[in-house]
């Protein structure tokens, strides 16, 4: 199965001199934990709640921080055609639940995400839970 045929295709995106409050606000209204950071039609990185609530506030920086200091730069990612079962394995290995999907060009056409993974035919074989137990490992280490 490819990533196209599970993954979500309403990506909303959050440019790098928005607010986290505004990331914040935006993962709230449509009940997510992370964003996608993008600059001039290009991702340059992702946001989560963590990185909010660690990178940020746990910092003393306010509402009105700037996306781009407490995002994670680095942004892996899949391509809407890459087998699904690669792609969970990936994402446990990196010990990321959701990744942005891209077309050939590069552009953010989707996010899949271990619950898309596990709702589709292949993840109800045990991709999805293998992928989720790489994912809960401890490493210390925090990224997207």
């Amino acid at each position: 199965m490819k990533v196209s045929e599970c993954m979500s295709r309403d990506v909303q995106v959050c440019a790098p001199d928005h607010s986290i409050q505004d990331a914040a606000r935006t993962m709230q209204e449509i009940d997510t934990g992370v964003l996608p950071v993008a600059e001039n039609d290009r991702m340059v990185g992702m946001i989560t709640d963590r990185d909010i609530a660690i990178r940020a506030v746990a910092r003393g920086m306010g509402p009105e921080t700037p996306v781009r200091e407490a995002m994670s730069p680095e942004v892996l990612y899949c391509f809407e055609d890459d087998d699904i079962d690669e792609v969970a394995e990936n994402m446990g290995e990196h010990q990321v639940r959701r990744m942005p999907v891209v077309n050939r060009d590069k552009r953010l056409v989707g996010i899949v995400s271990l619950g898309d993974i596990s709702r589709s035919a292949e993840g109800r074989d045990g991709t999805a839970g293998r992928a989720l137990s790489d994912v809960s490992e401890p490493s210390g280490l925090h990224n997207q």
